[in-house]
């Protein structure tokens, strides 16, 4: 009997959060730790599904850095870092572009339907998505990286009007007047696809909890902040490390029209739908 009135609750909770997302359309990005664990992997996945069987139009925008060097070492290629990004030359390129648009992507779009949902696997080159220019950072050449200068939506859309999850892999276009295609930052695809949406909220799914005011306290989570909070944040290393590149896409996202940003733990099972669905929330949501 308890048990029951439990469930019974958390509908009763759920319907209003149900009502006001109907027909919205959510972005969530889906990588690196996240990805490895199999039964995390079909929680999330689950979540996409129910989204869009209470008529939400969900988005997966989805790494694979994890997947990538697991194939460069197979291969006995050394991976490379400049500034925290993967340097990509031509050869990693073309394994970035089977690793991503090949076997993660299809692998998802398989798992989607295998467990009852309906899913097309796109890559950034479909129907021009994503177009890239050659990203040069702090003066230093790091190959065959891109930073997105335009976003297509059209073939995202259309996916949905006919009832898929459009499984989105981050490689783009060539914009620069060369044939072939850049490896694009997901965190950063995501926030660039979701400003091109409209989206009503931008997820994305990391290996914490969340912000935290103590990394090592779980407790010490921050629900929410305003986007004007963020550079305090940074400057008293509450944010830092590989935390502050997520937090200003976030904000990057907001600017473009999204209407709120949430940083979620991916390995948790249903983190999304109880940071949709419950008052409580789950994660930081940066308004």
């Amino acid at each position: 009997m308890i048990a029951d009135k439990v469930r019974a609750d958390i509908l009763i909770q759920a319907m209003p959060y149900f009502r006001a997302f109907s027909g919205k359309v959510i972005v969530v990005k889906y990588g690196g730790a996240a990805m490895i664990n199999e039964s995390v992997r079909s929680a999330v996945l689950e979540d996409l599904i129910l989204m869009q069987q209470v008529g939400i139009k969900p988005v997966l925008v989805h790494g694979g850095g994890p997947e990538i060097d697991r194939m460069l070492k197979r291969l006995g290629k050394e991976r490379v870092f400049v500034n925290g990004l993967r340097y990509t030359d031509d050869e990693t390129m073309d394994i970035a572009q089977m690793v991503l648009a090949g076997k993660i992507n299809k692998d998802l779009v398989a798992n989607i339907q295998r467990q009852g949902g309906s899913a097309i696997g796109l890559c950034g080159g479909d129907g021009g998505l994503f177009l890239a220019k050659r990203l040069i950072k702090d003066d230093r050449d790091i190959g065959f990286v891109g930073d997105i200068d335009k976003v297509e939506p059209g073939i995202v859309i259309q996916a949905m009007a006919n009832g898929y999850i459009p499984v989105i892999s981050t490689i783009a276009l060539r914009d620069d007047g060369e044939q072939g295609y850049y490896n694009v930052n997901a965190d950063t695809a995501a926030a660039e696809l979701a400003g091109a949406l409209r989206a009503e909220k931008l997820m994305l799914l990391t290996d914490v909890p969340g912000i935290l005011k103590d990394t090592n306290d779980a407790s010490t989570l921050v629900p929410s902040i305003r986007k004007e909070e963020v550079s305090g944040y940074i400057v008293q290393g509450i944010v830092s490390g590989g935390m502050i590149p997520k937090v200003e896409c976030c904000v990057h996202a907001l600017r473009l029209g999204v209407g709120s940003t949430h940083i979620l733990d991916g390995r948790s099972p249903h983190s999304i739908l109880l940071e949709l669905f419950s008052d409580k929330g789950m994660g930081t949501m940066i308004v």
